[in-house]
């Protein structure tokens, strides 16, 4: 789960990193009162979205009068975002946040995320941050420093003390960038983050250290136990698939091929995908039902799927354990019934009950007539490939 900048910087404020001010704004009008309000030569208006690029995209701009706020915010709720990281579609703007200029003497780079290759959180550090880290992480990797965490004990005071004075912190700063490192990895754990990132962590020409930019990722599996971080989402920055899969608690992705998959489990999930791109096929999702899939859930999945204007056929292969292929089939058979198969849907199912779902498939193709059965998965994904570059 993502959540905004404007709220990133207001759970680290709440736990003691400092941030410069700012105010929230919907509206050109806001923007502009907000300019007024600070009193200053210069501002900056940013647009929230869930995405990265946003200088180099036209979305963060400096302005010198409330009337340039004005103009800068309507063009950006008026337009969609679009970075290297959104896709050419963008993404919606519907909130910016407007904050007075500041006056940046040095930049560095603060991070902590979960570190798949060490088993742990790793603290990760530069004195060269702003916009271009990610090419100082590719051409000068040296100038990256990583600090794998405890898993226990955490960062501890001695390890933050010396990453400061290595990033070149010296006397109060230091102190200061220890202590902020401290408080990045007491919120990361607090807020079952997996990642929490500070670009540029900054020293004003007055000597100040504050945080100007704040990313927060979360854990989807812990928000039942961080209802008020759940309760940040923006659903607008979502695509609406994505937004009703996760309601139907479906595990469902995106690709950009035409043969949808509806397959139990996550590891025959990709194995599906692999065989059809094997095959000469691609998949246009990832979409795992689970093991206790319910027949309204199957339902919605088929729903989703179908809603995707580039998909041309369908592949459900369901192993049956938990949820039973008999099951499986009469959603399947419903699904066709209410939502109406316009694409091939090839079939395959193995498991419990497996002689009854197919027995419910046979008697189904009738009134389905894009409905075919399939032996195995190899016959299925076969079946697919060719009745999808056919239609």
């Amino acid at each position: 789960m993502k959540i905004h900048e404007y709220q990133s910087r207001q759970i680290l404020s709440e736990n003691g990193i400092p941030v410069p001010p700012a105010e929230v704004c919907y509206t050109p009008d806001e923007a502009a009162d907000a300019f007024k309000r600070f009193a200053v030569n210069m501002c900056v208006v940013k647009a929230q979205v869930y995405a990265g690029g946003r200088g180099k995209a036209g979305f963060v701009k400096l302005v010198k009068s409330a009337d340039e706020a004005r103009e800068v915010a309507k063009f950006m709720l008026a337009n969609r975002m679009v970075s290297n990281q959104t896709g050419p579609d963008g993404v919606p703007v519907n909130v910016l946040l407007v904050a007075p200029g500041v006056d940046i003497a040095k930049e560095f780079y603060l991070a902590i995320t979960v570190d798949r290759a060490r088993n742990t959180s790793t603290l990760i550090a530069s004195a060269e941050g702003g916009v271009e880290i990610e090419e100082v992480a590719k051409d000068a990797p040296e100038k990256v420093l990583k600090i794998p965490l405890h898993p226990t004990l955490g960062l501890q005071p001695f390890q933050a003390r010396d990453l400061a004075y290595k990033l070149g912190f010296k006397d109060k700063l230091a102190g200061e960038a220890t202590k902020i490192m401290m408080g990045l990895a007491k919120v990361f754990t607090k807020t079952d983050a997996s990642l929490v990132e500070i670009n540029p962590l900054v020293i004003t020409k007055q000597g100040q250290l504050i945080a100007l930019d704040a990313k927060f990722n979360f854990d989807d599996n812990a928000m039942f136990r961080q209802k008020a971080i759940e309760g940040m989402g923006d659903e607008s920055q979502e695509r609406p698939l994505d937004v009703r899969a996760k309601k139907a608690s479906l595990n469902y992705i995106a690709l950009d091929g035409n043969i949808a998959c509806l397959v139990n489990g996550a590891g025959l999930a990709m194995a599906t995908m692999d065989i059809i791109k094997y095959h000469g096929g691609d998949p246009a999702n990832f979409l795992d039902v689970g093991g206790g899939v319910t027949a309204e859930g199957a339902i919605e999945a088929f729903r989703i799927i179908l809603a995707d204007p580039k998909v041309k056929g369908i592949l459900v292969n369901i192993f049956g354990g938990i949820a039973k292929c008999d099951l499986i089939a009469e959603a399947l058979v419903k699904a066709g019934r209410e939502v109406g198969f316009k694409v091939p849907v090839v079939v395959r199912l193995e498991g419990t009950n497996v002689e009854r779902a197919r027995e419910i498939l046979k008697a189904a193709m009738s009134e389905l007539p894009t409905l075919q059965p399939a032996t195995d998965l190899t016959d299925a994904a076969q079946k697919v490939v060719k009745a999808t570059k056919a239609a």
